[in-house]
Parts: C-alpha cells; sequence; structure tokens
C-alpha cells in the first residue's frame, strides 16, 4: 500500500481541526443593510436643473473667485491635512499588501566563540577552545490565505483609502464654500459701504440744514441735537461695516494660509444673481452626490471586510518555510579577512563546499483550538464596529436630508422675501421721485427730499443684504448637494459583491 502525498496529509489534518472549531466560527455577515435614498419625500420647493459641476464657483463669472480657490486649493493648510491622510491610508495598503504571498528573506552570521572550561562539554574533551561558526542562507516562507483573511484586511485598508479620499473632497469643498462665501460677504460689505458713506453725505446735510434753522430761530435745538444723533447712528452703521469688510479679508487669507498682506489686490463687484431649488432626483441621486455620505459608505465597507477577517481567524493558519543555505563549524582561528583569534590552525574555506550545504522544508500548522475566546472577543470587536459605522452612515444621510430642506427652503424663503423687498424699494424709488420734484419746483423745502433719500438708501441696505443672505443660502446649498462630487456607483456594487461571493466560498471550504 503506497502513502499519501504529504500534502493529502496536511488537508486532513485542516479538515479535523475545521470539525473541532468548526460549532463556534460565526455566520458569514452579507451585505451591510443600508439606506439607498435620503429622506427628502414631501420637500416643497423648486426644481434646480442639474447638479453642482465640480467647479461650481465658476457660475458666477468671478475671475478674483476663481484665484482665490486656486490659491486655497494650493496652499490650504486643512486641505494638505486632508491630503496626508490619504498618503497615510495608501500606505496601509502598501503595507498590508506586503504581508500577503511569498516572503524572502536572506542571512549572513559568523561567530567567533571560546569555550568555558568548566562548561557541560570541556576543551579538554574534545580538544579545542575556540571554535568559528559561519552560517549563510535564504530562507522562503508562503502563508496560504486559504480562508480570505489577508485579503480581506487589504480590502479594508483599500475601503479605508477611498474613505480618506472622499474625506479629502469633502475637506476640499468645505475650503472651497468657504472661501466663496467670505469673498462674497466682502463684496457684499463694499457695497454696503459705499450706500453708507451716500447716508453719511445725506444725513449731514440735515444736520447743516437743522443748524440754519436753528439760528434762524424758526426750530428749537432739539432738532439739531436729533440730526447729529441720526448722523452718529449712520457713521457708527458706517464703521460696522467697515471693520466687518477688514474682519472678512483676514478670514479669506486665513483659509489661504497666508496673511492679510498677500492677498491678491480685490476690486468691489456687484454680487451675482442666485437661483434656488434642488435636483428633482436629489432624494435618490444625493447619496452619490455627498462626499462625506462617500466617506461613511466606505467606512462600512472596511468593517465589514474587518468582519471578514476577524472571521477567519477561526480557521487554521498553513504556511511552508524553506531554507537553502550553507553551514560550517571549525576550530581553532579563523582565516576570513577581518576575522582573527588566537588559538587553534582552523579556518571557515569549506563554507563554500558541497558538504556544508543545508536544506530544510518545514510545512506549519496553526489551530486555534483553544483560543475560541479571544476570537470571539475579536469577532464582537468587529460586529461592534461594524455597526457604529452603519449607525453613523445613516446618520450621515439623515443629516444630509435636513441640510438640503433647511437650505433649500431658506432659499425660497429669501426669494419670496426679495420680491417683497423689491415692492418696498420701487415704492421709495417713486417717494424720493415726487419729494425731489416738489423741491425742485418750491412747494416744499429740501428737507423731505433728504429724507427721502435717506429712506431709500435704507432699503437699498436691506436688499443688498438680502441679496447677500440669498447668495449665502445658495452656496450652502450647492455645498449640500455635493458641490460636483460624483462617487462612482460601480465601485460600491462590486465592493459589495465580491464581499457576497468571498463569503458563498468560505461557505463552500467550510
Amino acid at each position: 500500500m503506497k502513502h499519501a502525498p504529504h500534502y493529502g496529509r496536511w488537508t486532513l489534518v485542516a479538515a479535523l481541526a475545521v470539525a473541532l472549531i468548526g460549532c463556534s466560527i460565526p455566520t458569514k455577515l452579507e451585505r451591510a443593510q443600508l439606506r439607498d435614498d435620503v429622506p427628502l419625500a414631501g420637500l416643497q420647493t423648486s426644481a434646480r436643473a442639474g447638479w453642482p459641476d465640480a467647479e461650481w464657483w465658476r457660475i458666477y463669472q468671478d475671475p478674483q473667485l476663481d484665484t482665490l480657490i486656486a490659491l486655497a486649493m494650493k496652499q490650504s493648510p486643512d486641505l494638505a491635512q486632508a491630503h496626508s491622510r490619504v498618503l497615510n491610508a495608501e500606505q496601509s495598503v502598501r503595507l498590508t499588501s506586503a504581508q500577503m504571498g511569498l516572503s524572502i528573506n536572506g542571512s549572513a552570521q559568523v561567530t567567533r566563540q571560546r569555550l568555558s572550561e568548566h562548561g557541560l562539554m570541556p576543551p579538554a574533551f574534545l580538544g579545542f577552545t575556540w571554535y568559528n561558526q559561519a552560517d549563510l542562507g535564504v530562507q522562503f516562507q508562503y502563508d496560504f490565505d486559504w480562508w480570505g483573511k489577508k485579503r480581506a484586511s487589504i480590502e479594508a485598508a483599500l475601503d479605508q483609502a477611498r474613505s480618506a479620499e472622499a474625506q479629502r473632497s469633502a475637506a476640499a469643498l468645505t475650503i472651497q464654500n468657504a472661501v466663496a462665501d467670505t469673498y462674497f460677504g466682502w463684496q457684499a460689505d463694499q457695497s454696503r459701504l459705499t450706500l453708507a458713506a451716500q447716508a453719511v453725505a445725506n444725513q449731514e446735510k440735515l444736520v447743516r440744514i437743522a443748524e440754519l434753522r436753528v439760528r434762524q430761530g424758526v426750530d428749537l435745538a432739539d432738532t439739531t441735537q436729533q440730526a447729529k444723533a441720526q448722523l452718529a447712528a449712520t457713521r457708527q452703521l458706517q464703521v460696522t461695516i467697515d471693520s466687518s469688510g477688514q474682519i472678512r479679508k483676514v478670514a479669506l487669507a486665513a483659509l489661504l494660509g497666508i496673511a492679510p498682506d498677500q492677498l491678491p489686490p480685490l476690486q468691489p463687484r456687484a454680487l451675482p444673481e442666485v437661483r434656488s431649488g434642488i435636483p428633482a432626483d436629489a432624494r435618490l441621486d444625493l447619496i452619490a452626490r455627498r462626499p462625506d455620505i462617500a466617506a461613511s459608505r466606505w467606512q462600512v465597507e472596511s468593517a465589514l471586510r474587518q468582519t471578514d477577517a476577524a472571521r477567519a481567524q477561526f480557521f487554521p493558519d498553513i504556511s511552508i518555510t524553506a531554507l537553502v543555505g550553507l553551514s560550517s563549524t571549525n576550530q581553532g582561528a579563523p582565516s576570513l579577512p577581518g576575522l582573527s583569534a588566537g588559538g587553534g590552525g582552523g579556518d571557515l574555506g569549506n563554507l563554500f563546499s558541497s558538504g556544508s550545504r543545508v536544506l530544510s522544508l518545514t510545512p506549519a500548522l496553526h489551530l486555534p483550538i483553544f483560543e475560541s475566546g479571544r476570537l470571539q472577543a475579536n469577532y464582537g470587536v468587529s460586529r461592534a464596529q461594524l455597526d457604529a459605522a452603519v449607525a453613523q452612515y445613516n446618520g450621515t444621510v439623515v443629516n444630509a436630508a435636513r441640510e438640503v430642506s433647511s437650505q433649500a427652503l431658506g432659499a425660497e424663503q429669501l426669494v419670496a422675501q426679495r420680491k417683497e423687498q423689491a415692492l418696498q424699494l420701487a415704492a421709495n424709488e417713486r417717494l424720493l421721485a415726487s419729494a425731489q420734484a416738489r423741491s425742485r419746483q418750491g412747494v416744499r423745502d429740501a428737507r423731505e427730499g433728504l429724507a427721502a433719500t435717506a429712506q431709500w438708501l435704507q432699503q437699498k441696505d436691506n436688499a443688498v443684504s438680502l441679496h447677500a443672505q440669498a447668495l449665502s443660502t445658495d452656496l450652502s446649498l450647492i455645498k449640500a448637494l455635493g458641490g460636483g462630487y460624483r462617487l462612482s456607483s460601480e465601485a460600491v456594487d462590486s465592493s459589495s459583491t465580491h464581499s457576497s461571493t468571498t463569503g458563498d466560498a468560505d461557505h463552500e471550504r467550510h
């Protein structure tokens, strides 16, 4: 009767080991149950034609804004930190991949040693006091990843790298949005500052008229004080707006990672018009459009792979180690360069002779029979991390729906407010025209026209403020819609399909 091949014996041993621990192996997890839509049903808002583009800020057609965002993408410290996290995740993938497959290690060692005269083998018995040991070899080791533990670890690291890349996209969107919002806030301050200067000049005219009327005895002295108090309030508003503009420039420089005096020259420009509404397919497509949702999705995929790796630890590890080398032991002093010692006349010249060859082949089998408690605890930790990742994903989806809803409704409200404010501004323009006509005809004095001008300037200031709010809300809505980010649905689908395929294969092996 012929003996069974060695690999057959090892297969039999592995099968017996699996049978011993099979009762404690957890069931293979299927795909994590995640939301496939965003709770936006019933949201009453207008429709936006299409999603934001990758370079969404170019719709405002402002070269100054284009320059600022380009600088932010090159110099922002927050974006640099996000990029470093991506690089770290990519290196983790390389490290995990390097631990899989065949490993080859070379070694070379020369030892010169003196034997103790009072040891177990005295030199008098052996016939020498000093001896030389030389070893030269190459070791090969291969671990059989039959249960997919290392493969799952590599895939988990890949998913972490994808999550880091999505987080970098989210950080870039946040910086771009903050730069645009701060820049347009500065532009709004410049427009309001121009109106404030006109309001101050208009109020100074009212003060001069009040002083003249008091000197002529037409009005009481309180009239002048009232006019001066109104002038002081107008000047205070002017200072507040000017300070706001200076603060925004400092904030803009901080976003770009430069000093305020390094900012490119900024010229006042009219605020661009805005549009409201959300895409018609936002409820289903928003999941693939938000980088933070994509990052959470990859975190779930990574946690799912970690559970696969933790489950694979219940199965035996099988590896083969082979050694090919040379080994020689000689008594006396070595003749190799750089090595010398007293006593004896031996050398290491026979290290490279055919008789010094060393060959070994060592199959190894690790059976986790008495480690069930540790493995169960490790698997429980991976399951808890998966549950936490799923909860975080679902929470991110709900928060995305809340942001889109609040910004879309806020934009609709501002549209209505701006319409009413435009009507009020038009009415004030007509009142101003009538007051100026009566003043030119000599029917009324200049105070009526100046008062109408002050009211008109106030409404103009309100219009600029509402326009700035609408623009800021539009920017927030663009950010809530993902700012041009697009997750490849094929990547997630193929990842999840691979997880299911791996699970079926493990079931077959089990």
